[in-house]
């Protein structure tokens, strides 16, 4: 009788949508044209299929807090202000789920100071990482079995010494289900 006073919350983002895609013969010039007459459409669903497209973020409650105050690991293998998302589309009796995650680089690492962007610094060492950093993706891949990281800290700039200890520890933890890729904004800016 209490569930009337339970209220479930997400800290996070639900949005489904249904969408139809209505593929067409005529080439995008002929659809673009003036003298093209207004094309009737219609939804059957073999010819014009209808998705049902879901997307869900869910934020984990360990290490939630605000930027620049909450970064890297704790001693559970937890990032700071980590985020799964789910995509999910549904079209003819078939479900496809792509599922993106992130969230702090997983090192001992943080931000002092109020000014706008304060430096990095590194909090401990390499070797006191490594069993932090082996928890988080031990996690992550009995979650998700294989990932792709793409690390997206600046690689040249003030941020260099975050990037290069990630890199490090992937090295170090020497997983074949974990691919690591750098992604430089800057170099592509």
């Amino acid at each position: 009788e209490v569930d009337f006073w339970i209220i479930p919350i997400i800290q996070g983002f639900v949005q489904i949508e249904e969408l139809v895609v209505n593929y067409s013969e005529s080439s995008d010039d002929d659809k673009s044209s003036p003298e093209t007459p207004p094309q009737e459409s219609t939804c059957v669903d073999d010819i014009h299929p209808t998705f049902l497209v879901a997307l869900i973020s869910r934020r984990s409650r360990h290490r939630a807090g605000m930027r620049y105050k909450r970064r890297g690991v704790d001693k559970n293998g937890n990032v700071a202000n980590y985020v799964e998302t789910e995509q999910l589309i549904h079209v003819h009796n078939h479900t496809l789920s792509f599922i993106q995650t992130r969230g702090s680089v997983p090192v001992f690492w943080s931000q002092v100071g109020y000014r706008y962007n304060p430096r990095p610094r590194l909090d401990k060492s390499e070797n006191e990482t490594v069993s932090c950093f082996r928890a988080h993706f031990e996690e992550q891949l009995k979650n998700y079995k294989k990932q792709v990281i793409i690390n997206l800290v600046d690689q040249t700039g003030r941020e260099k010494i975050i990037g290069d200890a990630y890199l490090k520890q992937v090295l170090l933890y020497n997983n074949s289900n974990l691919t690591y890729v750098s992604f430089d904004f800057h170099e592509h800016w």
